[in-house]
């Protein structure tokens, strides 16, 4: 099993870990652990409203596709550690392995509550 942390630049939520295994994505983990990320279009990489920030561990998720580095281009501030944590497949798992996700603040963002 592998630990996924959540970070939040929102300052009034505490940080959350998690545990997740191979296959696994950020966005599903979270939606099962009650924490919040925006996914408008349905987790099929079609907008940017899922976009984090992958602060450690990047290397354990599947590779970005050229169609998700579209839609991170279109996110608010993205980065050059920006993900769309739709498309954050774990593919590997082991006790020591840890994966840093900072969540932007989702109040930002124009969506529908999950």
């Amino acid at each position: 099993m592998a630990i996924i942390k959540f970070n939040f630049e929102n300052k009034n939520l505490a940080p959350v870990e998690v545990k997740a295994s191979i296959g696994d994505n950020i966005s599903e983990i979270a939606d099962e652990n009650d924490i919040h990320i925006n996914h408008n279009c349905g987790r099929v990489c079609a907008c940017s409203t899922c976009h984090v920030y992958i602060l450690k561990g990047e290397e354990y998720l599947a590779e970005i596709s050229d169609r998700e580095e579209d839609f991170i281009d279109r996110a608010t501030n993205p980065r050059i550690n920006s993900r769309l944590s739709c498309q954050c497949e774990l593919t590997e798992d082991s006790k020591d392995l840890i994966i840093e996700v900072l969540v932007p603040d989702q109040s930002r963002i124009i969506g529908h509550e999950h």
